[in-house]
């Protein structure tokens, strides 16, 4: 599909909001039981069409972190819908008795969403059902990089809502950047920051605003009062879920230098406690794409590498390893990591941490692990980022009363749950007049009245 694809599938989604405007309340509600619905009876599609994507991605995985977190947004806004989506009374204040204002909530219009490969099926959906839920229409364009999911998601679509409600279009980086340049009400990109920049130009033309979920280097950080075994099957089981091709994934993690030989023998443990047959079977996920395996182990070249397996897996598969203390300026320091290979960092201060969080690009997620509280709170203060998990690595994110976003380089913008509502929903004021309006006084030509109300204005 290349623009005149894109634009034939803008098309009714434009007429249908400038004619119609959004949903209604009663067809939000119907579309996202439908949404609901899809996902639900078409999840061992989802699965298969991930796996082929992917060449091996853990039926479990995609199950749990693809289809399950989905039905489970959709469960949190459908009996929410209607209180978050209630006009609101707001209080003008006294100097302009008797009138009233409020609230009224809106559709922002036509959503465009740009979802990446790594999460194919999570990552494309989450966005639509915040814009479904706030009324709006929805045009997808999943990740080329994921051409079965991408050909699926698009079949279901296209089987289950109308044109002019809910569209897909398929291709790729073309596709994309005719996408940003459509006269759309907001667009969300989930991907790279250099990506980023690039719709957030296109989207300029228009002044469309643009929700951007960037990823960046989530850090862990163990404290000395942390539980070692806690913190070491938490940051490993974050860390290999999708083989680390999770935005929220830990990316390095700080460990005091005293504890570091005990923090890496835990994380061996947990790694073969959880794949024990070394990643050879079901569980275990592949690296998409040869040339992201390829990037992974050049990453490692030259540095200290511990494998947490004991046998390498076949390709597409990739071994997890942990490198020590890699010197700063390195590669594996320096980009994203995006896969199983975590960095070991070690530390006798906690301002070396700060100082080493504060000097890079704010992260998606900081993952703290410790038992005293004072130290959570000072990490916490000292410094910035999208969230923040303690003793525990990338499960907020599937909690919809939290609102999922980043902060400076790691993007802007929030969703999920209520934030997701909010997102794609334009609030707009309401001031009535009241027929005995003593604002009237204030009008030209003023004269002693309008001088003793502002006296008492001042006062």
């Amino acid at each position: 599909m290349h623009e005149a694809g894109v634009d034939a599938a803008f098309g009714p989604l434009r007429a249908a909001q400038d004619q119609r405007g959004g949903l209604t309340p009663e067809e939000r509600r119907d579309r996202l039981k439908r949404l609901r619905a899809v996902v639900r009876d078409g999840a061992e599609a989802i699965a298969a069409a991930v796996d082929v994507d992917f060449r091996g991605r853990s039926r479990h995985e995609t199950l749990m972190s693809e289809v399950g977190v989905v039905l489970a947004a959709i469960d949190h806004a459908l009996p929410r819908l209607r209180r978050w989506a209630a006009d609101e009374r707001v209080s003008v204040g006294w100097r302009y008795w008797p009138a009233r204002g409020g609230v009224v909530k809106q559709p922002l219009g036509v959503v465009g969403v740009l979802s990446p490969w790594n999460y194919p099926v999570q990552l494309s959906l989450m966005p639509v059902v915040g814009a479904l839920a706030a009324g709006c229409r929805v045009l997808l364009k999943p990740s080329e990089l994921a051409p079965a999911t991408a050909d699926l998601l698009a079949q279901l679509v296209r089987d289950n809502f109308a044109p002019d409600e809910f569209a897909v279009v398929t291709g790729g980086a073309d596709v994309a950047a005719s996408l940003t340049r459509l006269p759309l009400d907001k667009i969300v990109f989930t991907g790279s920051g250099r990506i980023a920049r690039e719709v957030l130009h296109a989207a300029a033309d228009n002044l469309t605003p643009v929700l951007l979920e960037l990823g960046g280097k989530s850090p862990a950080v163990v404290h000395s009062s942390a539980d070692l075994k806690v913190a070491a099957d938490s940051i490993i089981g974050g860390k290999l879920l999708n083989a680390g091709q999770t935005c929220v994934a830990p990316d390095h993690v700080f460990v005091p230098a005293d504890l570091r030989d005990a923090f890496v023998r835990a994380c061996r443990d947990a790694a073969r406690r959880f794949y024990p047959d070394n990643g050879a079977g079901p569980d275990y996920s592949a690296v998409l794409g040869d040339g992201g395996r390829a990037r992974l182990l050049a990453l490692q070249d030259g540095l200290q590498r511990v494998p947490l397996f004991e046998a390498e897996p076949a390709t597409p598969k990739l071994a997890p390893a942990l490198v020590i203390d890699p010197p700063e300026g390195s590669r594996v320091l320096r980009e994203e990591i995006f896969g199983p290979v975590l960095p070991v960092l070690t530390y006798t201060r906690t301002e070396e941490v700060t100082a080493h969080i504060a000097s890079g690009p704010d992260p998606l997620a900081l993952y703290l692990f410790a038992r005293d509280r004072g130290w959570i709170d000072e990490m916490i203060a000292k410094t910035r980022s999208g969230g923040v998990a303690i003793n525990e690595t990338v499960l907020h994110v599937a909690v919809e009363a939290l609102p999922f976003g980043g902060v400076g380089a790691s993007g802007y913008g929030a969703y999920h749950g209520r934030a997701g509502f909010d997102a794609f929903t334009h609030r707009r004021s309401v001031f009535v007049q009241s027929r005995y309006s003593g604002t009237r006084l204030m009008r030209p030509p003023y004269g002693a009245m309008a001088d003793r109300v502002l006296r008492f204005i001042a006062r």
